[in-house]
């Protein structure tokens, strides 16, 4: 990606290659003045309410973050404000992999989804957008305590195993989100795809990690309360950025229920509000939470279990071996007399690495066909092979050029002649043998002289397995991308009539002048655009701040009235708006951290 703007900020730059795969371009110049009006109008709610039900990070957060009421932020502004409190920002097309979306938060760098809903869509949308990304996410890290929570999340988020079954569920909702934000989305295809999310969900099988760890996710970084049961604070993105469930998730009838390690037997509906939510007495509480479930995962108990998990994956996962050796591949078979691991086999392009880089001549290409190897101590040995020092090898005759039979405490035999022995800080890791012949001890062959040179994984233990390439850069891991996309519409000329109406509207209200041209406007609108209501809110705000046009302003009200008692779905969002015009709220301060 040559050409990678990373906005001078420099958790962006840090951003590995196969993390950039993802990254696509703002294009701030497409974004409507519709767009920048369902904008403001979300923001001046949240200003108005969040204040008082928001946890007391999020209106400085605000400023933390480079936001302002009045327009959307681009990338580089955002950049400019969060790189002063260690974190960065780029924007994506949708969805992206739950593996992938964690290592950026580990990376300390939020991902944006580039687009913003639609006006039809303004309480809520399924898909993630601008609004959800910057206003609801963005704001609350500016809480030290809050940030290094997401960040740890994502380095073990990760790290975590997750199943085909995962990834078809993440593009099963992907599409749902997509359709639901098409403004021609055919209803039966839409309901096609919601059978389909709801399909998944019910044949997900056990949940792997990535799906538990998903809960999590949902029910604290998305949805989170803090506080007391009684009078909760929110801190959840999805709520945040949701003007509509952020008042209703208040009501009694959500039920507020203590969160604790027990959230991760709680699936969650991504298109529904939500039936319940948890609530955190503290950031701490979330990360004892998080390291509670993290000791159970693969990552920290390697072993026959980490193993096992990383064959059902069916994907890249690493095995650590204890002396520091990273076997990258696609495990497919592994030996074990319970939870003591003696072999480890992968099939297809495999590769070595040490502290997370690849070695020399170790790359999936050399191991193109898979890799095997034996885990244990040899037999007659109270040290482990991997602490033996140089002088110990020689006198067990473990040499170059040297014809070894090493007799490993599980059964398994290796009878060749070392080439080569790699020794990284004081830990012999790989010896690799010619002439070369791996087999137990019932004669069960696992590697032939005639199939090449042999290279013996050295280590006691498999300490840990996680899901993906120790070094993905160098492994040129191939990420999970979709093959949906996000629509971009085509705009008719008379919705191109409807954008310069709110561009009318903004230039009067920006310029504070050419207020004659609110009448036609809404002369405008009464004939063309009957469905309307955020435009008429707009100009009825110019009118009556600037007591102007009395008579214009009273049709524009009647108008607004008769719709929210004949229109319900517009009832909360007028009769909210109303408000605004009688409480304005004032922009927010140049952001200073």
């Amino acid at each position: 990606m040559s050409d990678f703007n990373d906005f001078n900020n420099p958790q962006v730059a840090r951003l590995p290659r196969h993390l950039k795969q993802f990254i696509v371009e703002q294009h701030y110049e497409k974004y409507t003045s519709i767009d920048n009006a369902v904008w403001r109008y979300v923001m001046r709610q949240n200003y108005s309410y969040l204040k008082d039900v928001a946890y007391y990070p999020y209106i400085p957060g605000l400023h933390k973050a480079g936001l302002t009421i009045e327009r959307i932020p681009s990338l580089q502004e955002m950049n400019d404000a969060l790189g002063k409190i260690g974190w960065g920002a780029v924007t994506v097309d949708g969805f992206i992999p739950p593996a992938a979306f964690m290592e950026y938060q580990a990376y300390r760098v939020l991902v944006i989804a580039a687009d913003i809903r639609q006006l039809r869509h303004i309480e809520y949308t399924p898909a993630p957008d601008i609004i959800h990304e910057s206003a609801g996410h963005a704001p609350i890290i500016a809480d030290s305590d809050y940030n290094q929570y997401l960040s740890y999340f994502g380095s073990i988020g990760a790290k975590a195993m997750f199943s085909s079954r995962d990834f078809e569920l993440y593009e099963a909702i992907r599409e749902l989100s997509i359709l639901k934000e098409m403004p021609d989305a055919d209803g039966a295809d839409i309901e096609k795809a919601q059978k389909k999310v709801e399909h998944c969900q019910e044949n997900l099988g056990e949940p792997s990690e990535m799906a538990l760890l998903s809960r999590l996710h949902w029910w604290t970084v998305e949805y989170g309360l803090i506080g007391t049961l009684e009078e909760p604070k929110i801190y959840g993105a999805g709520l945040l950025s949701s003007i509509g469930e952020s008042a209703s998730c208040m009501n009694p009838d959500v039920k507020k229920i203590w969160y604790s390690s027990e959230a991760i037997n709680y699936a969650y509906d991504i298109t529904k509000p939500q039936p319940h939510l948890f609530v955190t007495p503290t950031f701490q509480n979330l990360i004892d939470v998080l390291e509670e479930f993290a000791n159970k995962m693969a990552f920290r108990r390697g072993g026959a279990e980490g193993l096992a998990k990383a064959v059902e994956c069916k994907n890249v996962c690493t095995a650590v071996y204890s002396s520091g050796l990273l076997v990258s591949g696609v495990f497919t078979d592994f030996v074990s007399n319970d939870a003591n691991v003696h072999f480890i086999k992968t099939t297809g392009p495999t590769a070595l690495a040490f502290e997370n880089k690849q070695l020399p001549g170790q790359d999936k290409r050399y191991h193109k066909d898979g890799f095997s190897s034996p885990v244990g101590k040899l037999k007659g040995y109270t040290a482990a092979l991997e602490d033996l020092s140089a002088d110990q090898l020689y006198d067990a005759g473990i040499d170059v050029d040297q014809r070894v039979h090493l007799f490993f405490e599980s059964g398994i035999i290796v009878n060749g002649v070392v080439s080569d022995i790699t020794v990284k800080n004081g830990k012999v890791i790989i010896i690799t043998f010619t002439k070369c012949t791996v087999k137990d001890e019932n004669g069960k062959i696992y590697f032939e002289p005639a199939w090449g040179n042999y290279d013996m994984a050295v280590g006691e233990k498999i300490v840990s397995v996680y899901c993906g390439a120790a070094d993905k850069d160098s492994y040129e891991e191939i990420p999970l991308m979709s093959d949906t996309h996000t629509h971009h519409h085509n705009y008719t000329d008379e919705e191109k009539l409807y954008q310069q109406l709110f561009q009318t509207v903004r230039d009067c209200r920006e310029q504070h002048g050419k207020y004659e041209k609110l009448p036609q406007v809404w002369s405008e609108l009464k004939k063309s655009f009957s469905d309307d209501w955020l435009c008429s809110l707009e100009i009825l705000e110019i009118l009556e701040h600037e007591n102007i046009y009395p008579d214009a302003a009273k049709e524009i009200t009647d108008y607004l009235d008769k719709k929210a008692n004949t229109e319900p779905e517009y009832k909360k969002l007028i009769t909210d708006g109303f408000y605004l015009i009688k409480h304005p709220v004032t922009e927010l301060a140049t952001p200073q951290v």
